[in-house]
């Protein structure tokens, strides 16, 4: 049987510099997996966005 509450979850990341500036452009977003017991918070990395053309931070959206 498998468990209810799986540590591992889905998660999306999203670019900052797009999202603040203008949301009608689009925005750069990945997809990952956390373990939720050991990253309780947020997970931000560096990651390329192919609207801004460079590297950005990237934040973990709400669910």
């Amino acid at each position: 049987m498998t468990k209810k509450k799986d540590a591992r979850v889905t998660i999306a990341l999203a670019c900052t510099i797009c999202t603040a500036i203008d949301k009608s452009t689009g925005m750069s977003r990945y997809t990952t997996r956390k373990n939720r017991r050991n990253t309780p918070t947020r997970l931000e990395s560096k990651k390329f966005c192919v609207c801004c053309h460079k590297h950005t931070c990237h934040k973990e959206l709400k669910k």
